[in-house]
């Protein structure tokens, strides 16, 4: 006789999850196991795991024919996520009316042979859906359950093994309730790692790094060896405003669909800080990959990508960067599909004026000849150096200037100052999804960059002696807005604009 089961679980589509109903069918005949549905074939091995994991767990595997369809039909199935919720199917193909709940819970987890329950990727993306389509149950494995503990209309219960999933779904031994984690005490435990106290000297760099996190911008580092570009990059999440609810939960989406979360950790309450090496793939900066995953530019959404190294990097690998920094999202397709992944960050990047590292030093002199500086400087195309908001020169720092320099402000202080400007972007973009100046579009531009008379003018000269791009000039009058918010000045003043042209005059010195 054939007995029908069902249980549900989900599957992952970019970083969102999908809701997936299983269907185990267990009929006479010639003993077979198939899983149908359109499986991968990661799933499609799911088979001999399942039935160790069963056999092992002193549970009984159903006998005769098993089929297991994972509905939609029409939609590829990707990873292992699925096991648990199919060995439950068949679980409760066997032993009928003995489980609670089914239709109100979903299963995922990897099965070991063991029967133990392995971390998927991917966890918050398809709790988030768990969530939306009414479902009140979530088992998964323990090493994914703080990952989740913040999802409201969920109760979520963390397993090791199938055995114990088994019990707590028939009543024997129910699992323990994961408690819910308030997201501001996770703020609170949150720790900066490096702090611009410690940088010594670079009152420009500082300066500068500061005008960039108030407004959002992006900013590139040219110096000689040893001048403090890495460790000024470094210290630029600790002066960034703290990521919201929201953000934190983008941000982490990203980071569980790539299997970048360490394990038992939570929503990330850190804006990420990524440094590729400069021998990175087209595929992994932007995204993609035989099984489409996030790239370093997605995983620096609401953080900062720095690209240490900058002439290094693969040229097709940088312009690939034009449009998602443009655009503030990666759009990859395939014959199975599209995926869209969000890639709002700020790009900073350091470099060498040469490929010796010491043109234009004061401390060492340049062994490079012409050529070979126009060489290495032509690596860095002109579209994206228009991209990058401000650009300063830095040197190195002597011994005598690092013992005899005075105290520093902390990054604690420098952000206060940015939180203050921050706020008063806030108030002016409200309701038009701008979230910093460095997001203004061309018509926000004009409506929200008023500038006083003389600056205008500063403005224009400076486009007709250094032949400034559009781009750029936009670009200046968004700077110009952040360093007068950071002084509190209700239009752009002559000083703001003097600032702003200082902080994008490499061209001109480099590259030109």
């Amino acid at each position: 006789m054939a007995v029908l089961a069902k249980t549900y679980t989900c599957g992952l589509d970019g970083v969102n999850g999908f809701p997936v109903e299983v269907e185990a069918y267990i009929s006479g005949g010639m003993v077979g196991f198939e899983i149908v549905g359109l499986p991968s074939a990661a799933v499609k091995e799911s088979r001999d795991r399942i039935r160790a994991a069963i056999s092992v767990s002193h549970l009984p595997f159903p006998g005769g024919k098993v089929t297991v369809n994972l509905a939609p039909a029409d939609v590829r199935k990707e990873g292992t996520a699925f096991e648990l919720a199919i060995a439950m199917a068949l679980l409760s193909a066997k032993l009928p009316d003995v489980f609670r709940e089914l239709d109100a819970t979903i299963f995922l987890g990897e099965l070991s042979l063991q029967g133990r329950l392995m971390p998927v990727r991917g966890a918050l993306g398809m709790a988030i859906t768990a969530a939306e389509h009414g479902f009140r149950n979530l088992i998964l494995p323990e090493e994914n359950a703080l990952e989740v503990a913040c999802i409201d209309g969920l109760r979520v219960y963390p397993a090791n093994t199938l055995r114990q999933v088994f019990d707590h779904m028939t009543g024997e031994a129910p699992l323990t309730l994961q408690p819910k984690m308030d997201f501001e005490e996770l703020q609170r435990a949150a720790v900066i790692r490096n702090d611009l106290k410690y940088v010594k000297g670079q009152p420009v760099a500082r300066q500068a790094l500061e005008v960039a996190a108030a407004g959002g911008h992006n900013l590139l580092m040219v110096g000689i060896p040893g001048s403090g570009k890495t460790m000024l990059a470094r210290c630029l999440p600790g002066i960034l405003p703290p990521m919201t609810y929201e953000e934190a939960l983008e941000t982490t989406l990203i980071h569980s669909a790539a299997g970048e979360l360490p394990e038992n950790s939570g929503l990330m309450t850190i804006r990420p800080f990524r440094t590729p090496h400069h021998n990175i793939s087209m595929p992994a900066m932007i995204g993609g990959g035989t099984r489409v995953k996030p790239g370093e530019v997605s995983l620096s959404h609401n953080g900062v990508l720095f690209l240490d190294e900058l002439p290094e990097f693969q040229r097709p690998t940088l312009e690939a960067l034009r449009q998602p920094l443009e655009d503030g999202f990666v759009t990859i397709t395939r014959v199975s599909g599209q995926s869209r992944y969000l890639s709002r960050c700020m790009l900073v990047a350091g470099m060498n004026p040469c490929p010796c590292g010491f043109y234009g030093s004061k401390k060492k002199p340049c062994t490079c000849s012409a050529s070979e500086i126009k060489r290495y400087l032509s690596k860095i195309s002109g579209p994206l150096l228009d991209r990058i908001d401000m650009q300063i020169e830095m040197d190195a720092v002597s011994v005598e200037e690092i013992e005899n320099a005075r105290e520093q402000e902390d990054s604690a202080t420098v952000r206060a100052r940015v939180l203050k400007a921050r706020k008063l972007q806030q108030e002016r973009y409200h309701g038009l999804n701008i979230f910093c100046n460095a997001q203004l579009h061309q018509e926000g531009l004009e409506q929200f960059c008023a500038m006083t008379k003389e600056a205008k003018q500063l403005l224009l000269s400076a486009v007709d002696r250094f032949s400034i791009s559009m781009r750029t000039y936009g670009r200046i009058q968004k700077v110009a807005r952040t360093i007068a918010d950071l002084a509190e000045h209700e239009q752009i003043e002559i000083s703001d604009v003097a600032k702003a042209i200082q902080f994008r005059n490499l061209e001109g010195r480099f590259w030109n």
